[in-house]
């Protein structure tokens, strides 16, 4: 099975940026749904962005909608997240994960609604994100 591997986090003050990659051979062809969860301390994990890879649509949590963007490199096999405008509500465990034979309706469903971690098909390790007021 392939394996995601996260890399990018750091530690930024309010209102700086950083970039987060996800190494996805395996996932960014055909028809799958990457996507970027976060977890902050002490509370659950949610998705953040994801991206059905078939066509690019890109799909949004709407805290961080205007501030993040997800994008998708065939060539290198990587998903990444530029992240603008950082908060410090936004200090977590940032997470990539994808799905195989994604409908849209499912890639949408991650960034508004829990989902069962079973239902990705691969996880990266994760990587940390600390902003600073």
């Amino acid at each position: 099975q392939e394996k995601l591997v996260e890399s990018g986090g750091g530690s930024v003050q309010a209102g700086g940026s950083l970039r987060l990659s996800c190494a996805a051979s395996g996932y960014t062809s055909g028809n799958s749904c990457i996507a970027w969860f976060r977890q902050p301390p002490g509370k659950g994990r949610e998705g953040v962005a994801s991206i059905l890879t078939d066509d690019g649509t890109a799909n949004y949590r709407p805290s961080v909608e205007g501030r993040f963007t997800i994008s998708q490199d065939n060539a290198k096999n990587t998903v990444s997240l530029q992240m603008d405008s950082l908060q410090p509500e936004d200090t977590a465990m940032y997470y990539c994960a994808a799905r195989r034979a994604a409908l849209q309706e499912e890639c949408f469903a991650i960034v508004r609604y829990p989902i069962d971690p079973n239902a990705m098909n691969a996880w990266g390790q994760g990587t940390l994100v600390t902003v600073s007021s």
